[in-house]
């Protein structure tokens, strides 16, 4: 069994709207962007981070603004719905701020005990807000958000699968143990990481797949601490038998990814070096940050991407 992983990292999805995009995650929710970058294997398209105040791994939420890409349709085979926590009390709050923002989606529920607001994103992403301790974590308090109601980083994640058994086992696998079911879905939870310690399983037999778009997660990533630990956890799924890329320099992190048993993309990624490691904390997320194999092209990418605002 893997020991290394330390909850979640980040999640990244994919848009249709790189200032829609920019707006709702700043504006709307009150998070940080921690980072302006671009797509390594597509630089005319953004990469944008938004998290906590340093983007703490376990906060940050990654998005690929495919400019006019066609909205995602939601199925099996994808992380259905991306959470975020907030403090004990909260969802009050967000209830007014979303619905005066025209959030569409807005719906209570609970799970297991915990108290939840169900919404939409801006491509019909799916989110939910999940009331909690903060466990030491602070939120990012931007666009008016109140602290006593800010979103303190991820909850966890639930992904929607015809058959989660070969999941469960993996993520058992890497370290989650089982916790409890409640109708179809089923939570698996780390401990000793960070906070963002939550997956959800729902199994959804005969269900139709996902076809990714705007909209749609394209990819998961798990925490490990730094490079050594992830070299381990890469070892051990191979010999397990799963198909994992080489270590590949993010800039940010190294990151290795693979297709598990049900469809969704998990990466690896470690803790190490951060988002400060070219810029400076105050400033974090303003100025374009190119990969240096595109830094000579600048002058050729800047035009492509379109104003997003600050």
């Amino acid at each position: 069994m893997i020991n290394d992983i330390k909850g979640l990292h980040h999640v990244t999805s994919m848009a249709a709207d790189a200032a829609e995009n920019n707006r709702f995650f700043t504006q709307t929710l009150g998070l940080r962007r921690v980072k302006k970058t671009v797509n390594f294997d597509a630089p005319e398209v953004y990469h944008l981070y938004y998290g906590d105040e340093i983007g703490t791994p376990g906060s940050v939420m990654t998005y690929f603004p495919f400019g006019r890409m066609p909205q995602g349709k939601r199925g099996t085979g994808e992380v259905g719905v991306t959470e975020f926590a907030v403090p004990e009390g909260g969802l009050d709050y967000w209830k007014g701020r979303l619905a005066d923002s025209g959030v569409s989606g807005l719906t209570e529920n609970s799970f297991l005990g915990e108290k939840r607001l169900e919404f939409a994103g801006p491509d019909g992403d799916g989110f939910a807000l999940v009331e909690g301790a903060d466990h030491g974590r602070t939120a990012w308090t931007g666009a008016g958000v109140p602290e006593d109601a800010g979103i303190l980083g991820f909850h966890g994640a639930r992904m929607r699968l015809r058959d989660s058994a070969a999941t469960a086992e993996l993520l058992t696998f890497m370290g989650y143990q089982k916790d409890e079911t409640d109708g179809n879905v089923t939570r698996y939870r780390i401990q000793g990481g960070n906070a963002a310690d939550t997956i959800d399983l729902e199994a959804v037999a005969g269900g139709k797949a996902a076809a990714q778009g705007a909209g749609s997660v394209h990819h998961i990533a798990f925490a490990v601490e730094d490079r050594a630990a992830q070299l381990r956890v890469r070892q051990a799924l191979v010999d397990t038998g799963y198909q994992v890329t080489p270590v590949i320099d993010r800039d940010y992190f190294w990151a290795i990814y693979f297709r598990t048993p049900g469809g969704v993309l998990f990466e690896i990624a470690t803790n190490e070096p951060g988002f400060d490691r070219d810029e400076d904390t105050a400033h974090l997320g303003q100025a374009l940050k190119l990969p240096s194999r595109y830094e000579p092209y600048r002058d050729q990418i800047e035009p492509f991407l379109p104003p997003i605002g600050a």
